[in-house]
């Protein structure tokens, strides 16, 4: 048994209405990043300065020393940039969520104070500034705990969001297992929250932004003026608001860094755009944990059975019957490699219809010859399947005067005698007239082409049973 664990499927192509607060069309969420005095620095215990999202065209680590260039800018951050953006938001009267680094917090009292009396989210941002990808598990759990002891004791209440950003593949369900946050955001997968089951734990994940963000005014490519970050985020929330004029709210995410967009001639474009989204109505801008609120009582989690996480009797018991008496069919896709984006109609479908196809074709004459005779002697006796059944009832098969009875038996008879296997053709897709009519078209086919036919005609009638079952 092969499983894939990634989710390629998401909500497909049907999201939910996410019924933003005021009907609002999108929901623009700004986070600000506190890292500042956090970052890697030897006179924080760690081995070499800090080499990531500064000003300092190409920086690396010099290990065991100071940089006091790079320290410098990230003190920029504490002591301009903070109180220019501190001014630009409470002015516009939008409250941000702020991503604390603890230790950062810890350091910064007076810009905590002016969070909190602005009534500003203070989510976690972690322990450090610093890179998590080989950090032993063990150590990365011990440092989560670290991290929402030291928020508790500096903010006075624990963090109820979390985001590790340089975080490593378990950091997801680390956090998860915690147990204590109404979000985790270290993912950038979608436009709306969702629900991540982690064993018993259903965490709501509101994914964050590493392109609606400032960093990339140290990355290439990336912005160079106030100007271009501005027209970025205009044009992503312009789609975004069309989007939702036309019935598919979604949410947009501004990722902000002191250091950063808090500098003069980068903060321009930045004002600029929020004047923009306050010219219009229906913009809702919360705090994250704004949203997390709203998603759990409007969207709280629903459990279904997922296929991609059955034992193989249980997927073969499912879906053994969706290709008619044929459960050899469940059984060999349930070896293929399932994963998330299997967990739907079309996902099981796909399986089905791969193992069908690389049948041998044997196989797939034995997969139609056990399919009934349309209104045939079987449903005359009541020996369909329930599937088959209420298929044919669909179309009105089960009632039809003498004179269409014979109509059938005839086709039937001549079609079967000519190609070897039963007339097939997906019911719900028609009614009664067009399925004679199409039973007088394609009687005169030749045998490799109505043999063809017929296996497309399987593959619809699974679809729609499948329909039937799962999302």
């Amino acid at each position: 048994m092969k499983r894939y664990t990634r989710d390629m499927r998401g909500y497909g192509p049907t999201p939910p209405h996410p019924q933003w607060p005021g009907n609002a069309k999108v929901a623009v969420q700004f986070v600000l990043n506190y890292e500042e005095g956090a970052e890697n620095c030897v006179l924080h215990g760690d081995d070499a300065s800090e080499a990531f999202l500064s000003d300092i065209p190409g920086a690396a680590p010099w290990p065991g020393k100071r940089h006091w260039n790079m320290e410098s800018m990230y003190e920029y951050g504490a002591r301009a940039g903070f109180w220019r953006l501190h001014r630009l938001f409470t002015g516009a009267d939008i409250p941000l969520t702020i991503y604390g680094v603890a230790r950062a917090l810890s350091r910064s009292p007076e810009q905590l104070q002016a969070m909190k009396d602005a009534g500003w989210e203070i989510a976690s941002h972690g322990l450090k500034w610093i890179e998590h990808k080989d950090m032993p598990e063990d150590a990365e759990r011990a440092s989560i705990a670290e991290a929402i002891r030291l928020h508790t004791e500096v903010v006075g209440e624990r963090p109820r969001g979390w985001y590790t950003g340089r975080c490593s593949e378990n950091t997801v369900r680390l956090a998860a297992e915690e147990g204590g946050f109404a979000y985790v955001s270290d993912t950038y997968d979608d436009d709306l929250p969702y629900w991540l089951e982690v064993g018993d734990c259903d965490q709501l994940i509101i994914p964050y932004t590493l392109e609606a963000n400032d960093m990339r005014f140290a990355t290439a490519p990336g912005w160079v003026t106030g100007n271009d970050f501005g027209r970025y985020l205009t044009d992503a929330f312009d789609t975004l608001y069309a989007e939702g004029d036309a019935g598919r709210p979604a949410m947009m995410t501004i990722g902000l860094h002191c250091r950063l967009v808090g500098r003069p001639g980068k903060i321009a474009g930045l004002k600029r755009f929020i004047d923009h989204i306050q010219a219009h109505d229906g913009v809702w801008t919360p705090r994250r944990i704004d949203i997390a609120e709203h998603w759990a009582k409007t969207h709280p989690p629903k459990r279904f059975e997922r296929p991609s996480q059955m034992d193989k009797a249980r997927f073969v018991s499912l879906y053994g019957s969706i290709f008619e008496h044929s459960p050899w069919i469940a059984e060999r896709a349930y070896d293929l490699e399932l994963g998330p984006a299997h967990d739907s109609a079309a996902g099981v479908h796909n399986a089905l219809c791969r193992a069908f196809r690389t049948a041998s074709e044997d196989e797939r004459l034995g997969v139609l010859t056990a399919h009934p005779d349309l209104a045939g002697k079987l449903a005359a006796a009541g020996e369909l399947t329930a599937e088959s059944t209420s298929e044919q009832a669909g179309a009105g098969l089960d009632y039809l005067t003498d004179e269409e009875r014979e109509t059938f038996t005839k086709l039937n008879t001549t079609y079967v005698d000519k190609h070897g296997f039963p007339f097939i053709i997906a019911v719900r897709d028609h009614d009664k007239a067009s399925i004679l009519a199409n039973f007088h078209t394609r009687i005169d086919n030749d045998r490799d082409t109505e043999f063809a036919e017929a296996c497309r005609q399987v593959e619809r009638i699974a679809q729609f049973r499948l329909r039937d079952l799962l999302p």
